[in-house]
Formats: C-alpha cells, structure tokens, sequence
C-alpha cells in the first residue's frame, strides 16, 4: 500500500505492508582525534534571523602569493547591487582581502605552526554605510603541508659483539643501513634506528624493512662486517575521517515496526584501524522518528525512534530579552606607542548595549597603576606617562565596560607594543687590552665591540677620540674595531701608563655617541702572546657633580666624629694627668713625729714650693691655694674663723683648684681643742697648770719637747725608749 508523504495516518491499517521512505541524511562525524581539534557546533536561539550564508573557508599553508588569489566568497540574501562587504579580525585587510562582492583573496603567505585560524568578522553595509545585516563571524582554517624538518623518534636499538679487544680499533663498531635509510637513520656508534620523518603514514606503508650492517676496525673497509635485517611495523593512530560509502541512502520500513529496532545499516568508511575508528553519526535536523546508534562494527545503525503516528503541530518560540552583557566591537586590542612620547590619542575601545534599551558604556581600567589612561566616555587611550621600551617592552591591561547607572559589565584585553626609538647611547664590550713587551708595530693586541638597549639592527662605528702615537682604531666595518700598535718597544720597567679614548655611534636616527676611557696593560709575554707578568694600567676616571656631593659630605661627617673622638680623648688623658699630680702632691712623707715650732726638719715645705713655682697644682693662672694661704701676723680668736670661712667659699667657687683639704695649717688653735696654743710664746714651764710629763712617755723623738715645758728628762730615765 502506497501513501503520501503529508497525509494524516490515523489507522490501524496505516501500519499494514511495506512503505518507501527516501530519507536525506546529513552525518556529522566527530571523532576524538590524535592531535587535532573538534569543531562543534550548537544551536543558538536568536531574536532576529540570520541571512549569512557561508561555511568554514580553507587555505593550505606556504602557498606562494607572487599576486593575490582567490580562496571564497562571503554570502548573504540581503546583498545585492547596493551593497558591499567589509571584514574585520585577524589579518582583515592585510593578509585577507574582499571586494565589494564579497570575494575574499589571500596576499600573503601563511604558515600553519604560527597559527592554525584566523577568527573575522563579515558586514553588510548599503550605499549610505547603514548596516544591512548584523555582524557575523567565520573562521578560517589553515591547512598543514610537510614544511618542517622531522624530528627524529627513537624506534629501537640494536647490537653487534665483537670477539676482539674491545679497547682497540679491532673491537670497535660502527653500525650504518644498506637499506631503508630513506625513511630512518642509524646512530653509528650505538647502533640506536631513529626516524628520518616527523610522521609516517601506516596507511600508506605499514611496515618497513631495514638492513643493518656492523663493521669493525671503527667502520674501515678493512674491517669484518656482520648484518641483520630489521622489520619496523608502523603503529596506528586516529589520524582518518570517517566517510560515507554512498552520497544518499534509501530504506524501506514496515509500518508495524517496532520502537528501538534497527532499519538498516550505514557503512562507514575509515582507513585507520578498527580500534582507532570512533565516528559519531546523528541526523540533521535531529528527527522526532528516527535516530542513529553505533553498531559493534562502528557503522550507523538507524533505528525507530517511535511506534506511534505523528502529530504535527506548529509551535512558536518567543524569545524574551534579557538584559545581556556589554559587547566589544573586538576580542582583543592591539596598539602601538612610541617611547618616550606622551600620546593623546592611542585608540579607541568600544563597547555597547546588545540589548534593546541600548545603555549607555562607561569604561574604565582596572590596573590603576597601569601607564595608559581611558576616557571614559568615548573610550579613547592615552597615555599617563611616558613608556620606556627598555624597562617594559609590552603593556597588557584589562579595560572594563559598565552598562551605566548600575548595570551590568564586561571585560577586554588590551595590548600596547611600545616601539622602539634610538634614545640610549652605545657601551664599550671588552674584556681587557694588553701590549706585550716583544710586540712590534702592526700588531692588533685587541678586538673591541659595542652593545646597545636599543631596539635596532647594530651599526657601530669607532674611533679615537684624542690621536694617539701608540695606538690606533682600525673600524671593521662589522661592529668591531681591532686596537693596532703604531710601534713596539713597550717595557714593563716603564712606569708611565695608557690610556685611550673610544667614541662609539651607534649608526641609528638620531645617531647616539658615547666615549670610552680604555685601559692598556703593559705586559711580559711568552712565544704565543700569553701574558706572565703585567703592570696594570691606571685607568682615569672623572667625578661628576652628583657623584662628588655625596662623597664630601661623607668625608665632614668622618671629620667631625674624628674630632669629637680626639677631644674626648685629650679630656680623658688631662684628667688622668690631673690624679696623677694630685696623688704626687699630697704624699707628703711625714717620717718623724714632730716637735713644736721650734722643729724645722719635720716637714719638708720644699715640695709645697715646686708646687707653687711651676703651676701643677693650678689649672689656671695666677697664685697658687698655697700662696694664698699665709699666717696672719697676729692671731686672734675668731679671725681664724673668718679666715678659714673665706678660703672655703673660695675653695667651693674654684673648678679647678686643688681640694681645700690638703692644706694643713697649724698657725691657730681652734677654740675647742683641749691641748689649747702649741706656741711658746703664750706659755712657760712655770706658769701653766698642765702636767707635761706624759711627753717623756713618747720617746726620745719628743725630749725636746719636753724638755721646753720644764719637764726633768731625769725622771725618765726608766723609760722603756
């Protein structure tokens, strides 16, 4: 029983015989690939309908672009006569080209290992420059050629014995291929089978035979050989797509079939083994009905996916907005800056509202030390201070989009290239310069060269500053210069040294110049100019104002301390001096007792004399304590007292004067004293009271004494003295 495609089955008898159904299928295959990337694509729900019309672009690497080719067209249902293209993204109007139909060229060479896909965005604008279709994105993939050298891999290693002495020649092997070198090398001395190739296709050879040969005596025709062959089977890899053996398919299924069982088998093609083989196979547009399984030999089952009829039913989808992220007009921003320049005007990053309110964008840069600025109403660049090339070479910052009030946001990075500018002057390169004493005119002792921060291709030029009658600089012209003896003679005995002045240009826009003071030693060589003995070379060397400052400054606050120190010191010795004066002129040796007035060899005042006619006692000029110290012609009582009152507040208002109580003097008793006046003059032997007898008790050392207070020695003739 025949039916129609769209008539409404409703029957039992709907599911009786056999009907045709021509079903198109459009596969996609997947598989998990060694080494590569899977490409997926998802449905996405849009408020608006695309019109492009376009698939992924290719474009085979290393293809000579002598002039420019064609490599696809950009398609959409809204272009016409009015219209033209315009692309943006990688390599947009520089690597690739369209014209206003829409056609896309490649201008220059590509190379897949720098980069795989280039990411680009296509626009539809009318004669007036108003956007005919929204902005949408293509890939461009680039297609890989055998352009690089093989790196070779290990396969195995093999070994030959050799009977002989293996520390001579006769047991030393070398190993080579006399077959299959052209796919693989073979170490010479450790016989280890390397591949000559990167890769090799098991596909198209999957095994390989190579002949190996061992030779003694280190590989000389003279020497024995052995060989042995060697089979290298290539191991399989998932480097194949999976392909349809047929372009369409048609199956016939019984109406009273069952739900899950299988229709009919699609074969699939893969030329990598069957446990490589990994296709997934599904049905575009996915199908109510019908769905796709893999079988136990990795083919395409089809299988029912229902028993029921089907009902169709039209559904409408509305898509409601929701309020979406800011959206860059780029993924990422690329900018250049020249150092040392304060720019105004960078370039501009932009953003907007994708959704319907179309909010306004703020935008902002979240490094706030970052050296680049934002306006942030307009989204231009500028810079805050100048770059530095040499300090940073590359500036990689986010700048931030705010939907404004207090919306939602989003972020971009931002990449600035600082470019390089002449701004730093050439250094002198060398190790060290020496003059052998047996060199002879003509001689180059040295080679110099120079270095430069700057960004650039060298060109260094040398000269010398001030002539010289012993050198000269001889320019290379290949950024180095060799330093040549005008004559020989140099001695080491010689006390006089050299020095020569070096400028160097580093040749760039502007030129940038530096001069060099170059030291050369005086030598004693041997036979191959190599140096035994030298006398270093005294290199001349200027202070500049700010190195010079620091430097005096350090040197007066060493001064100062140096003098404080000293002056302490000198403090400390005169102390030291002034105790050792004291200590000498107040051991007064008191060796016998003495007796009265009358006794002038008790007391030896010479010493109180020296003391006052050479200043040691003072510390300052003028009379001495002792001088002023004098016995009142007549004493009384009391005057004494004012005496002694007098020379105290003078002892406590004199620093330097020596202590008061060194001085002893005996001219007056004090009122006190029980023994009353000493004198002989205010006392006889007849008209005191006292009884001196005690004296002859003390020894012959006060009989005189005793003696002038009428005492009768006689009566002490039984002294124990």
């Amino acid at each position: 029983m025949k039916q129609s495609a769209w008539r409404q089955m409703t029957g039992p008898e709907m599911w009786m015989g056999l009907f045709a159904l021509a079903l198109t299928l459009s596969l996609t295959m997947a598989e998990h690939m060694d080494q590569r990337e899977a490409l997926q694509t998802s449905p996405v729900l849009h408020r608006h309908k695309r019109e492009w019309l376009w698939n992924n672009l290719y474009v085979e690497e290393e293809r000579p672009t002598d002039k420019q080719y064609y490599l696809g067209k950009l398609k959409s249902t809204k272009s016409g006569d009015r219209t033209h293209y315009v692309i943006e993204g990688d390599g947009a109007n520089t690597i690739f080209k369209v014209d206003e139909k829409g056609h896309i060229y490649v201008a220059e060479r590509l190379d897949r290992e720098v980069k795989s896909k280039y990411h680009l965005r296509a626009k539809l604008f009318d004669t007036s420059n108003n956007l005919v279709e929204k902005v949408e994105e293509f890939v461009i993939l680039v297609t890989d050629i055998n352009d690089n050298d093989p790196v070779g891999t290990k396969v195995i290693e093999v070994t030959a014995t050799d009977a002989d002495d293996p520390t001579t020649a006769n047991g030393e092997l070398a190993y080579t291929l006399l077959e299959g070198g052209d796919f693989f090398n073979i170490d010479s001395t450790t016989g280890i089978i390397t591949t000559k190739y990167e890769n090799l296709d098991r596909e198209t050879q999957s095994s390989y035979v190579v002949v190996v040969q061992a030779q003694d005596l280190r590989g000389l025709k003279q020497g024995g050989t052995a060989t042995t062959s060697v089979t290298i089977a290539v191991s399989d890899i998932n480097d194949n797509i999976a392909t349809f053996t047929k372009s369409s398919y048609v199956f016939s299924v019984k109406e009273d079939m069952k739900r899950g069982q299988r229709i009919d088998t699609i074969v699939l093609e893969d030329r990598d083994e069957i446990q490589n083989k990994d296709p997934i196979v599904t049905i575009e547009p996915p199908s109510d009905i019908f769905e796709m399984e893999r079988s136990q030999t990795k083919d395409g089952n089809l299988m029912l996916k229902q028993d029921n009829p089907v009902i169709k039913a039209q559904v409408t989808i509305q898509v409601l907005d929701v309020d979406e992220q800011p959206e860059f007009s780029k993924s990422i921003y690329n900018f250049n800056v020249i150092e040392e320049m304060m720019v105004n005007n960078i370039g501009v990053v932009s953003a907007r509202d994708p959704d319907k309110a179309n909010k306004a964008i703020r935008y902002s840069i979240e490094d706030k030390n970052s050296p680049i600025g934002i306006n942030p109403v307009t989204g231009q660049l500028f810079t805050v201070r100048k770059l530095d090339r040499e300090l940073v070479a590359n500036h990689m910052f986010q700048v931030k989009a705010k939907e404004e009030p207090n919306g939602l946001e989003s972020f971009v990075n931002v990449n600035i290239l600082v470019i390089d500018i002449n701004d730093n002057k050439p250094e002198l390169s060398i190790e060290e310069i020496f003059v052998c004493e047996n060199d002879m005119a003509g001689m180059v002792i040295g080679t110099i060269s120079a270095t430069d921060k700057d960004d650039h291709l060298p060109a260094f030029s040398f000269t010398l500053v001030k002539p010289n009658g012993n050198f000269s600089v001889i320019d290379n012209n290949d950024n180095t210069s060799n330093i040549v003896l005008k004559h020989g003679g140099f001695s080491l005995e010689d006390s006089r040294d050299y020095v020569i002045e070096i400028g160097i240009s580093d040749g760039g826009r502007p030129p940038m110049s530096s001069i060099t003071s170059l030291p050369i030693k005086v030598c004693r060589c041997d036979n191959k100019r190599i140096h035994t003995q030298c006398k270093a070379a005294q290199l001349k060397m200027g202070v500049g104002v700010y190195t010079l400052i620091p430097i005096l400054c350090i040197l007066t606050i060493l001064v100062i301390v140096i003098l404080i120190a000293m002056r302490k010191r000198h403090q400390k010795d005169a102390l030291v001096t002034l105790g050792k004066s004291e200590i000498h002129e107040q051991l007064v040796t008191y060796d016998e007792e003495g007796g009265g007035e009358m006794d002038t060899n008790g007391y030896d005042v010479s010493i109180l004399t020296s003391a006052r006619n050479d200043g040691s006692m003072s510390m300052r000029q003028g009379p001495s304590l002792y001088a002023m110290v004098k016995k009142p012609p007549t004493a009384c009582k009391g005057d004494m007292a004012v005496m002694i009152e007098v020379k105290k507040d003078e002892a406590d208002h004199d620093r330097d004067g020596i202590p008061y109580d060194t001085l002893h003097i005996y001219g007056y008793e004090g009122p006190e004293s029980l023994a009353g006046s000493l004198s002989s003059l205010d006392s006889s032997s007849t008209g005191s009271s006292l009884d001196y007898d005690f004296l002859n008790d003390w020894g012959p050392r006060f009989r005189t004494l005793a003696e002038l207070y009428g005492v009768d020695g006689s009566e002490g003739s039984d002294s124990l003295y």
